[in-house]
């Protein structure tokens, strides 16, 4: 586990006194606040089980490990999965968790699917609570990333879940327990005291809705305990807590259509314009990937925090990662000149008869790492002779901009399917966030379905790999750095670094993944 402390960033005596009977109060970043606290609607899917818990969760190996199951089973076709539940579990209502409790939670989110665009089970043919402590789910084909499933669902009671109510006051069988919800304000949590497992030390967590700006300055005054901040903040000092960085599985990178600009119909029949006439051309693309310096690039936008990146990080057992040596500026010069691209005028970018080598790249919903992270990339390719034009958007933008520009993206997670929406052909034009560049490889499509369909881990890892190896090849995204996500945390506060996980793609507000660990020192 990753887990440095800036340089720089001394901690000095807080000029605030609090006390354990004050609690804790932070802010997490993440979409806690824009959306339902129901897991059944997709609440707190990327795996943090402070309030309901999942059948499986992910430890610090990025490994499946039991959370309300005990054990589980495969059938040899891999269209049965088997799971044994603990016992005497109990909701925070002090109602019994058992087998019904999963059934009735699968079924309402089978039933309700459009309202769950986190959790597919659209692959699930049946639920069964063979007994009291078992269920069965049988598939109606094989679908290898179903273990990733039942690590993102979080159960709910079958006797007293309501729909309207949990979305503010959820019933779970985690630590904690929601003890008042303030729209857009705060969620206060206190002990769950019907918590099977271990009380939680810290009895009290307030995670309060903030613009980043505000959360820092309130964290500077001594009023929270712990703040997300970006790496722009990295060299702040703030009294009384120290800055610290964690190990992720998030990477940001920029997507390169890879098609002529045309026109095409989308899913729903309506012309659309599409593609790019630079990014287009491959050795644009291969030359951006092997010709910039990632090191430099991250130094100049984040302060160096980070590690370069090529591909998904090694910390997932899917991701295959390689060595890699980029600013190779000459060996990516030849490579552009030998494709046309000259700089026959010598303003300092290259053209192809009347077409300069010039593209936009959006930095989408007001993200100002993302912003500082594409105009240093900019910077870094007018080296190469390729102009990039920085602009932002919104995400609503974004969905018309996606497939004839450049766009900042930030992916992260433990289930591959994150490939299958990257380069699986099918997807291109649904509508969404797939497939943006119009990629189409039949042999990737071919991998990607295997992988899906595969009856074994080993051979769907096997298979996502290979998705990886080939489509790579042919640059369609251009991987620049494996963030890591800034926080400064209370010197009087021990967040427990043992038992973090690495963190996923931010949505889920990844520090609070082991709030019940957290301990005064």
């Amino acid at each position: 586990m990753l887990v440095t402390t800036f340089a720089g960033c001394g901690a000095k005596e807080s000029k605030v006194t609090k006390n354990s009977e004050d609690g804790i109060r932070a802010y997490v970043g993440g979409t806690i606040f824009e959306s339902s606290l129901d897991p059944v609607k997709g609440a707190m899917s990327y795996g943090y089980p402070f309030v309901n818990e999942a059948l499986l969760q992910v430890n610090k190996n990025s490994e499946y490990v039991g959370d309300l199951a005990t054990d589980w089973t495969v059938s040899e076709d891999a269209l049965t999965y088997t799971f044994q539940l603990k016992k005497d579990v109990k909701f925070s209502d002090g109602s019994d968790f058992t087998a019904e409790d999963v059934v009735f939670t699968y079924e309402t989110v089978k039933d309700n699917q459009a309202n769950n665009e986190n959790v597919d089970l659209t692959r699930l043919d049946k639920v069964t609570a063979v007994d009291e402590y078992t269920v069965e789910f049988q598939l109606k084909e094989a679908y290898s990333p179903f273990l990733d499933t039942t690590a993102m669902l979080q159960i709910v009671p079958s006797d007293a879940y309501d729909s309207k109510l949990f979305d503010t006051q959820p019933i779970g069988t985690g630590a904690y327990k929601v003890a008042q919800y303030d729209a857009n304000q705060q969620i206060i949590l206190e002990v769950n005291d019907q918590y099977y497992g271990d009380a939680p030390q810290v009895k009290k967590v307030t995670l309060v809705s903030m613009e980043p700006e505000a959360a820092f300055s309130a964290a500077k005054s001594g009023d929270l305990d712990i703040v997300m901040v970006g790496s722009n903040y990295s060299k702040e000092q703030v009294d009384g807590m120290t800055a610290t960085n964690f190990e992720t599985m998030d990477v940001r990178n920029i997507s390169l259509p890879v098609n002529p600009e045309s026109t095409a119909k989308d899913s729903e029949g309506n012309e659309v314009t599409v593609g790019n006439n630079v990014t287009s051309d491959k050795a644009v693309r291969e030359a951006l990937s092997i010709g910039i310096n990632r090191q430099e690039i991250i130094d100049n936008a984040f302060n160096g925090v980070g590690k370069p990146a090529v591909n998904f990080t090694d910390n997932l057992v899917w991701a295959s990662t390689e060595d890699y040596e980029d600013g190779r500026v000459d060996e990516a010069i030849r490579l552009l000149e030998d494709a046309g691209w000259k700089d026959t005028d010598e303003d300092g970018i290259r053209e192809k008869g009347s077409q300069k080598c010039t593209f936009d790249v959006y930095a989408p919903g007001g993200d100002e790492d993302r912003y500082n992270l594409a105009v240093a990339l900019a910077e870094n390719a007018k080296d190469l002779g390729i102009d990039i034009q920085v602009k932002t958007a919104t995400w609503d933008e974004v969905v018309t901009l996606q497939n004839t520009s450049g766009v900042v993206w930030g992916w992260g997670q433990y289930s591959p399917t994150v490939l299958y929406s990257l380069f699986y052909s099918k997807l291109y034009l649904t509508g969404g966030y797939d497939n943006v560049v119009g990629y189409k490889n039949d042999t990737v499509d071919q991998k990607i379905d295997e992988a899906l369909a595969a009856n074994n881990q080993e051979d769907a890892l096997a298979a996502w790999k290979e998705v990886q190896k080939i489509a790579d090849a042919d640059y369609p995204e251009l991987y620049l750095v494996n963030i890591e996500h800034c926080y400064f945390i209370s010197d009087r506060l021990d967040v427990s670094v043992e038992t973090q996980i690495p963190h996923p793609h931010g949505h889920g507000s990844p520090i609070v993944c082991n709030m019940k660990d957290w301990k005064y020192k």
